[in-house]
């Protein structure tokens, strides 16, 4: 049996993962771990295989945390988890960073070479815990793997593509047909693929890898797949972009940030390439970006 230790089983990827991993691989024993358990108490789990570090403070759409939140969650919390994997017998370490570690916007494509530009606390959070870990990266006889994933969505997903279909099933037309742009989005299938791989294959080198479907998806197409959902009539407006780009100018003028953010990320472009993780596995990601998108968009159809 291979025991494996998962911090933040309770979360949005740790839930999924638990239940992947339970169906796939049977001789597999997941053991949740929380951060109010204290470092003292993991070091009493006997004889465990890999520890998977899911556990941190995600992203706050809405910008109202304290900064001080992301360093304590996501980088000291890290160091005593990363420093007890050390101590321990077990022999894989996978750290849940994010593509947000390295840049909030690229134009490109994001590879792991590109050198890390963070501008939110949460980004930085999770790159000081990176540069932690690296500094032990090769020096440990152990397989230590840090994931960047693009946006995870799938079941229980609460992040922009919830807030994308809460908008089409509104009703209200969708106005930015003629703003097309090219995003990378990670199914949950794909990041628990890829996590529950890097446990069993020991030939896989230690190292830094983005996670992403293997195709990028514009907006328009997850509107289109939302419309088909819900069996909708479709309710898209082509508005000139000089139109939008004049109702932008106002809002800014009145200091409306919410506009011009959300704008940015439901027109922008952000690819990132996970040739490198697909090298090592020898394998295409076994869910399609649309595939996925369509599976996460038929659970939020659920509620």
């Amino acid at each position: 049996m291979i025991q494996i230790v998962i911090t933040g089983a309770s979360g949005f990827v740790g839930s999924n993962l638990w239940g992947y991993l339970k169906d796939v691989q049977k001789d597999f024993v997941i053991v949740p771990y929380n951060r109010s358990d204290g470092i003292k108490q993991l070091q009493k789990i006997p004889s465990y295989s890999a520890i998977v570090h899911l556990a941190g403070k995600a992203h706050d759409l809405k910008n109202v945390a304290d900064s001080s939140e992301y360093y304590s969650a996501n980088y000291d919390f890290t160091k005593q988890i990363f420093n007890a994997f050390l101590q321990s017998s077990a022999e894989v370490f996978i750290f849940m960073s994010s593509v947000k570690a390295v840049a909030d916007n690229f134009h490109g494509i994001l590879e792991e070479t590109v050198k890390p530009s963070p501008q939110t606390d949460y980004g930085k959070s999770k790159l000081l815990a990176e540069n932690f870990i690296t500094e032990s990266l090769y020096a440990c006889n152990k397989r230590v793997y840090i994931l960047r994933p693009s946006m995870i969505h799938g079941p229980g997903n609460k992040g922009n593509l919830n807030s994308l279909f809460k908008l089409v099933r509104s009703g209200i037309p969708w106005p930015l047909g003629r703003f097309e742009n090219k995003r990378s989005y990670c199914s949950i299938e794909n990041i628990c693929f890829v996590i529950k791989e890097l446990i069993l294959r020991k030939e896989i080198p230690s190292g830094i890898y983005n996670v992403t479907d293997d195709s990028s998806v514009s907006t328009n197409e997850i509107v289109d797949l939302i419309i088909s959902e819900l069996q909708q009539s479709p309710k898209k407006i082509n508005l000139p972009k000089s139109l939008v780009y004049l109702f932008l100018k106002v809002t800014d003028f009145f200091s409306l940030n919410f506009f011009r953010n959300n704008f940015e990320k439901l027109t922008g472009d952000f690819e990132v390439s996970n040739k490198k993780i697909k090298s090592v596995l020898n394998l295409n990601m076994p869910v399609d970006a649309l595939e996925g998108l369509r599976k996460s968009i038929k659970s939020l159809n659920t509620k």
